[in-house]
């Protein structure tokens, strides 16, 4: 916005001088945390908050400020205090137990092509579905391939041309993690693999998987951090956007 306009807006009472200055610097100081109102502007996206280990209220001011600001706003790993502080705000705002996900409005751009989740097991599906719902919040849409591990190769083989179908796969596995190595074998597109916390003591906490991952074999395989679903769908869209980009 112009530096012209925004003086406008003051002169004209539309905006108090504390948010004039929001918007010339591009965020608002809130104290505890600086809300990046330019984020838009900058990456196509506005910023997601990451709920984890932040105050209840501390969330309810920034989903505000977001709120207001963009018209679009989401929580990651958000929990049932957050929900109902910002519901107290935004009744509208909608919450998965399963992703923990806390969502309002969504972009207004939509991608062509799919994205596909492909997950191992149905422990992983908490994680899948946070990459999946990240994806489908932010434009894209998306075919879930749940349950479909190296344990019965059948399954996967069963919906292998959806696979090769996709624009873009996420795959979501614990234990060893190899349902990403198979996957990058089977398709052409990229391949975004997300290790999770799910497995028995070897695993490590998502430590054997991500490592496996990260030296497969299959070329075309990018790896996020361990249960990063939300990594994953934002990947996975910017991957759509240079794609529509190119196409252009």
């Amino acid at each position: 916005m112009m530096l012209r306009d925004i003086l406008k807006r003051v002169q004209a009472g539309e905006l108090t001088p504390e948010q004039a200055e929001a918007e010339i610097r591009g965020f608002e100081d809130l104290g505890f945390g600086k809300v990046d109102y330019a984020r838009e502007k900058r990456t196509g996206y506005p910023e997601v908050i990451f709920g984890l280990g932040k105050e209840p209220e501390h969330v309810q001011a920034i989903f505000a400020r977001l709120y207001e600001k963009h018209g679009k706003v989401m929580v990651t790993r958000a929990n049932d205090k957050m929900v109902e502080l910002v519901r107290d705000i935004v009744p509208e705002a909608v919450y998965d137990p399963m992703s923990k996900l806390l969502t309002v409005g969504q972009t207004e751009r939509r991608f062509p092509g799919v994205v596909a989740v492909a997950a191992a097991g149905t422990a992983d599906v908490s994680v899948a579905e946070e990459a999946a719902q990240t994806a489908e919040w932010m434009g894209n849409e998306v075919d879930r391939i749940y349950d479909v591990g190296v344990a019965g190769i059948d399954r996967l083989l069963a919906n292998r041309e959806r696979l090769q179908q996709a624009s873009v796969v996420i795959v979501v596995a614990g234990m060893e993690g190899a349902l990403a190595s198979v996957v990058g074998g089977l398709v052409r597109r990229p391949v975004i693999a997300v290790p999770t916390s799910v497995g028995y003591g070897a695993h490590f906490a998502g430590l054997t998987p991500l490592l496996g991952m990260l030296t497969s074999c299959a070329a075309g395989v990018t790896v996020v951090n361990i249960d990063n679903g939300f990594g994953a769908g934002y990947a996975a869209s910017i991957m759509q956007q240079a794609i529509l980009e190119g196409n252009k």
